[in-house]
């Protein structure tokens, strides 16, 4: 009888998380309005560096007709081809940086601080709870800037015909890459309950993520191909952002198909490993007041 009872008041208890998580999004956009020059400089500056960007890769297609070695259809990306890569790097990104970028940095600052001990008493989970309870709404002017680009460059592309399952698959691939990205961001966070404090998240995250914001057939010969197949198989950020642009840009070939199953097992399996990477960092921290 008392198990019964503890179990519906557990039930009772344990809260939405659809609830919370729109929570944190009123929390966070209200205290974002509330400082609204420092907001619309963060959205400016953001705005402005993508735009560099873009700007960037005009300038490099002002001198090149195409991205990739040979010439063939399908190593090579033409302009608008990589502008479709582009905007989806940069939807995943934004999502990932409005998101997750700001909560996983001040996680060390929450070890440090103690708050990490309030976090635990919380009765929710603690990996949801730190994850998302700061959205950052200025990165959200990267999405659009993305959906433009596509909406400019996707029409434009040679032989361009949407079909059904690119409109199914190329939404379900970018959130793949949202998880592999997140999952990769939760374990470099987890390892400062090891290490104290950890302040170069930013740094790792620069360096592993370059590999993801440039199409895999650039990478070539000896030296490319390790990096290919290392970025590929065994920290999988190269899928990220070439499984999806592809679905759009330049449908999988036959070749391609397995590549595009295992980004679905990389990304159960990075969200898995992350997981047990956090509850095991948890297991391991020592409360600031001990």
């Amino acid at each position: 009888m008392f198990i019964s009872v503890q179990k519906s008041f557990n039930r009772m208890q344990r809260p939405s998380y659809t609830r919370v998580f729109l929570t944190f999004l009123r929390n966070s956009l209200v205290r974002d309005m509330m400082f609204p020059t420092n907001f619309i400089i963060e959205t400016i500056s953001s705005f402005g560096w993508v735009m560099m960007n873009v700007g960037f890769y005009l300038l490099i297609f002002k001198y090149t007709s195409q991205i990739g070695p040979g010439t063939s259809a399908g190593d090579a990306w033409d302009k608008y081809q990589f502008f479709v890569f582009i905007a989806t790097s940069m939807f995943i990104n934004s999502i990932v940086q409005m998101f997750f970028m700001t909560n996983a940095d001040e996680f060390s600052e929450l070890i440090r601080t103690g708050g990490l001990d309030f976090a635990l008493l919380k009765p929710i989970d603690t990996q949801f709870l730190i994850s998302l309870r700061k959205v950052e709404w200025a990165s959200f002017s990267n999405f659009l800037v993305a959906a433009a680009l596509m909406i400019y460059a996707l029409p434009r592309v040679d032989g361009f015909h949407l079909t059904i399952w690119q409109v199914i698959l190329y939404p379900i691939y970018v959130l793949a890459g949202v998880v592999i990205l997140y999952s990769l961001m939760i374990v470099l966070a987890a390892v400062s309950v090891w290490l104290g404090r950890n302040t170069s998240i930013y740094d790792f995250w620069f360096y592993i993520t370059t590999f993801s914001r440039y199409p895999m057939e650039i990478y070539s010969g000896s030296v490319g191909s390790l990096l290919r197949f290392g970025f590929t198989y065994l920290l999988p950020v190269l899928i990220v952002v070439n499984v999806p642009a592809r679905m759009l840009a330049k449908p999988l070939r036959a070749e391609y198909a397995p590549l595009a199953l295992f980004a679905i097992a990389a990304t159960v399996g990075s969200f898995v490993a992350s997981r047990w990477v956090f509850q095991r960092a948890l297991l391991s921290y020592r409360s600031a007041s001990s």
